[in-house]
């Protein structure tokens, strides 16, 4: 079980994603945590929190990252991963269809 410092609940945005740290002379993957919030009472900023498991991990000590973005910078940052997110589909559309031609099956 991993030593979490984020909190894990049913509210989370996304307890369970691939991910991986990079650094100078390392690459680990692992599962990681990643959120987003505001804080409760007088929000004054969206908060983006990622951590990855530390289990099993060599190079990177127990931590999570943190960034605080402004309501303009949350709406950039979720107009990319969308743009991106379409990017993705289109190509896995394309991906199926030619795999599709290729047997000559369709789902159809």
């Amino acid at each position: 079980m991993a030593d979490r410092v984020l909190k894990v609940n049913a509210y989370t945005t996304l307890d369970l994603v691939d991910a991986r740290a990079e650094g100078h002379g390392f690459e680990e993957s692992a599962y990681a945590t990643l959120n987003v919030t505001a804080p409760r009472n007088d929000p004054d900023r969206v908060e983006l929190q990622f951590e990855l498991d530390n289990t099993g991990l060599d190079a990177l000590p127990t931590h999570a990252d943190h960034a605080d973005l402004s309501p303009e910078q949350a709406r950039t940052l979720a107009d990319d991963l969308n743009r991106y997110a379409e990017k993705v589909e289109r190509a896995q559309a394309d991906d199926h269809a030619e795999e599709s031609d290729a047997t000559g099956t369709s789902d159809d």
